[in-house]
């Protein structure tokens, strides 16, 4: 997470970075990550990755939110689906005190060392990205899937009797029983 010796894809360098906010902007593609997951969820084409940081003087938050274009297939009718996709993450940063006590701590705030010179966010923007993936896929616009193109039957100003007829009859019914 932090202070890695090699080069990480999405890092935000903090020696020398004041109180207050600061916007930093990525662009990397799903191979970049070196993670097959990536490209199997349908990322293929360019990522874009925006990280907000607020320095304060105890803590910092990072506000991550990732953009892309994925290439997926509809979950009813099987149609390739392409579909911009966003995702936004907030993770808190506290500093280490020397005399704190190692506690278990949510996810989403974590330890840094005051000296530390860079943040890795290269996981958490990865996990952001797949996060972002519908857990249901469908085609609304695709005239093959016929799942969601019903048939109006009835003029839209013609009311239907029995409907109405039902509908009178559920509404004596919750009267009766007040």
């Amino acid at each position: 997470m932090v202070m890695s010796r090699e080069k990480a894809l999405i890092e935000i360098r903090l020696a020398g970075l004041s109180q207050g906010k600061f916007e930093f902007e990525f662009t990397c593609s799903a191979a970049d990550f070196a993670d097959s997951a990536l490209v199997e969820a349908g990322f293929s084409k360019e990522i874009s990755a925006k990280a907000t940081v607020e320095k304060l003087e105890g803590e910092m938050i990072v506000t991550l939110k990732t953009s892309a274009i994925a290439d997926l297939t509809c979950d009813l009718c099987l149609a390739p689906v392409t579909t911009e996709l966003n995702g936004s993450y907030r993770i808190y940063f506290g500093y280490e005190q020397p005399d704190e006590p190692d506690e278990e701590r949510d996810e989403e705030y974590r330890l840094i060392d005051r000296n530390a010179v860079s943040l890795d966010l290269t996981e958490d923007v990865r996990e952001t990205l797949l996060l972002s993936v519908p857990m249901k896929v469908t085609c609304t616009d695709n005239p093959d899937c016929r799942v969601f193109h019903q048939e109006e039957l009835d003029e839209p100003d013609e009311v239907n009797l029995h409907d109405t007829d039902w509908l009178e009859s559920l509404e004596k019914l919750k009267n009766k029983y007040r």
